[in-house]
């Protein structure tokens, strides 16, 4: 008997993809070139290098007990924890699988095919993913030194527009668009275009900034109902293995996103990490200190070398190498990973992660040789 040849099909949209490319593991590495796992160091994710706070090692700890449960699909503790430290009902708060789960919940569900999203080119990766797997449109925005061109982004939106994402510092470039400009954005599109347009602030790394640099993006929530802001405990609060991420919106936004979250969607160990590591400022001014001294220390080493770099808000920079490829391999080749972006659109660049003192002068001294020989 013979079975008809049928092939696999699937929606164009979905098949266009181009799945998201993570850094290189440590394990990786190690199996392809010989290495000692242990002498090996990333650089590429952008990850705290600080470790796991001790708070939150010892919340998991008590947590375990429980594990036979599934979690608080609601995560009442985490929700009223985010919502006192931000001033807002917990009804206006959204947790998320890490905060690029709730970009892609925020896709889902007010994208669709016939719509479209804005972004800008050199923006982080996910906006793009996310857009094209509900089969909406692409609207990318030249990038303006390297960063975010809002004027062009809001002249980019049309009739069918329904997001507009906007990360802030930006990820891989490092740029930042002061608060002042933001809220300018955030009331032109709402006086020309309404609730219709939702704007995703997207602030992954927003706790590296500069005291001086930081601004109320939870006020800007209260004044407009088309914002979502998005927030993340993987790079300051070094939980980034547990995937806690959460966004703060007005509750029309919030219930059409809690109507397409995932149930149980953080885990019972990451809800209460994340509990203990929000309360631990100890912890959050040594990942501020150390990544502004790791900046200062790479960005000195580059101007050394007369290399290109994007000054960075964020924990990582991105440095102009040349030929990008020839330099990661080099660099491969000695135990060193750090972040090819071609697929960023910058074949000749590579964004280096903020790590120990000591893992950034091993970085520097290896980028020395490559480029000497």
């Amino acid at each position: 008997m013979t079975t008809a040849n049928k092939s696999l099909t699937a929606p164009a949209h979905v098949s266009a993809i181009a799945p998201y490319q993570a850094g290189k593991p440590i394990e990786e590495l190690a199996r392809e070139f010989g290495l000692d796992p242990a002498t090996i160091i990333k650089l590429a994710s952008n990850e705290n290098p600080l470790g796991m706070p001790a708070s939150a090692r010892e919340a998991l700890v008590a947590a375990a007990n429980s594990l036979a449960r599934y979690p608080d699909p609601n995560g009442f503790d985490l929700k009223a924890a985010l919502a006192k430290r931000y001033g807002v009902p917990a009804s206006w708060i959204t947790l998320g699988n890490g905060s690029n789960d709730i970009l892609e919940i925020a896709a889902l569900a007010l994208l669709e095919s016939g719509t479209s999203s804005v972004y800008a080119q050199h923006a982080f990766t996910v906006y793009r993913l996310a857009t094209q797997a509900r089969g909406a449109r692409h609207i990318q925005v030249p990038a303006r030194d390297y960063g975010h061109d809002l004027g062009a982004m809001f002249a980019a939106i049309e009739d069918d527009t329904r997001l507009v994402f906007i990360a802030n510092p930006n990820n891989p470039t490092g740029t930042f668009v002061p608060g002042a400009e933001i809220a300018a954005f955030l009331e032109r599109v709402h006086a020309a275009h309404g609730d219709r347009v939702t704007v995703v602030l997207d602030e992954a790394y927003n706790e590296y900034l500069d005291p001086e640099l930081r601004f109320d993006s939870v006020a800007l929530v209260r004044q407009y109902p088309n914002l979502i802001v998005s927030r993340t405990f993987s790079k300051a609060y070094g939980l980034a293995g547990l995937r806690v991420g959460f966004a703060v919106a007005q509750p029309v936004l919030t219930d059409l996103l809690n109507r397409v979250r995932q149930p149980f969607n953080v885990n019972t160990l990451a809800q209460a990490a994340a509990i203990a590591a929000l309360a631990d400022k100890d912890y959050l001014e040594r990942s501020y200190a150390l990544n502004k001294a790791g900046k200062q220390q790479l960005s000195e080493a580059f101007d050394g070398l007369s290399l290109r770099y994007v000054p960075s808000y964020g924990n990582f920079v991105l440095v102009h190498v040349g030929d990008a490829a020839r330099v990661n391999l080099e660099l491969l080749k000695r135990g060193v990973i750090v972040r090819p972006v071609a697929g960023d659109g910058l074949p000749e660049w590579l964004r280096v992660t903020v790590g120990l003192p000591e893992e950034n002068q091993r970085f520097i001294t290896a980028l020395t040789e490559i480029l000497a020989a």
